[in-house]
């Protein structure tokens, strides 16, 4: 415990150093947040807030782990081996979002990268880790059931396409959840603890190391990303967090766990899912706006509330994800 504390400290420190160094060329390179005129009007004074933010924790997950692997690569191969999938997924996610934000902040492409050109890079990226997993690293195709304490195996015919849907599902809904200062990282933070302390019951040690920089990396980008924030993620860091949580899942065997510990990301998605539906239909609209935490800061919500509530109800999924296992 006393090592991985000190994982968590480098991670948070190196994230704090970073953010210190590279904000202010973001700033000055005017990497600014866009933001919807048909947004929340709230939101409109955080047009020109440095993005892209996703960048400071890609850099120091890549170093830390790199330090990780090496360390453990001179008695624990195995285990440095098995952090290369893991911290593979997580970046080549970042990667793609970074692509989508070049374009659109850099290079003045409002656009971004076309959702089909989008889609088949995650899909690429999803499609090569669950292979990499199952074939390389040997993981299986069996799924905990949660609550019912049992495993299931899936034909890997079956497997494939599935795995590949949990990770498109979950970097989809942490991307929505991304949508107010400090909302994203905060929920994403309490669900990687849950999975890292899952990890950490199942001896599962590449999981743990992983988990802890990832955790040490919110915690750092976080000082920097709560209300008012000083820079946001970006795509480059809720699709890289998207995928890291889900590649945890996996290599866990245990991705029906995110239907509970992942409520609110879920949330998220169900609303848009079901505004689009509902106004297609009627043409009227159940929320005022969507995702949901803009429905609740159209309600009169502050943006530091919403993102306490939603921490405390992922919290409390967490405890329950923890007692179905």
């Amino acid at each position: 415990m006393q090592y991985q504390n000190k994982i968590l400290l480098l991670s948070f420190a190196a994230t704090v150093i970073l953010s210190l160094i590279i904000v202010p060329i973001l700033r000055k390179l005017k990497v600014g947040q866009i933001e919807r005129a048909e947004g929340p009007q709230s939101h409109l004074k955080k047009q020109g807030t440095p993005t892209m933010g996703g960048i400071i924790m890609t850099i120091v997950i890549i170093a830390v782990g790199a330090f990780m692997y090496w360390d453990y690569s001179k008695d624990q191969m195995e285990v440095a081996k098995a952090l290369l999938p893991l911290i593979g997924v997580a970046v080549g996610f970042g990667f793609i979002g970074f692509i989508d934000d070049f374009k659109k902040l850099v290079l003045k492409n409002t656009k971004g990268l076309s959702p089909k050109a989008k889609m088949l890079g995650l899909l690429i990226v999803s499609v090569a880790f669950t292979i990499v997993l199952v074939n390389v690293f040997d993981i299986g195709t069996d799924i905990y059931i949660p609550f019912v304490k049992e495993s299931i195996t899936l034909p890997i015919w079956l497997y494939i396409p599935f795995a590949v849907l949990v990770m498109l599902a979950t970097t989809n809904a942490i991307n929505l959840t991304d949508g107010i200062d400090g909302l994203s990282t905060s929920v994403t933070t309490i669900i990687l603890t849950c999975l890292t302390v899952i990890s950490i019951l199942l001896g599962v040690k590449e999981v743990t190391i992983f988990g802890v920089i990832l955790i040490g990396t919110c915690l750092g980008f976080l000082l920097f990303n709560l209300n008012p924030a000083k820079v946001m993620m970006g795509d480059t860091g809720s699709l890289m967090l998207g995928g890291a949580i889900a590649g945890i899942a996996l290599y866990l065997k245990m991705p029906l766990l995110l239907l509970i510990i992942a409520i609110v990301p879920i949330i998220e998605t169900l609303s848009v899912m079901i505004q689009v539906a509902y106004f297609k239909k009627t043409g009227n609209r159940i929320f005022k706006m969507t995702p949901i935490h803009h429905h609740f800061e159209l309600s009169g919500w502050k943006e530091n509330k919403i993102v306490s509530v939603f921490s405390l109800i992922t919290l409390v999924f967490c405890i329950i994800g923890l007692y179905a296992i």
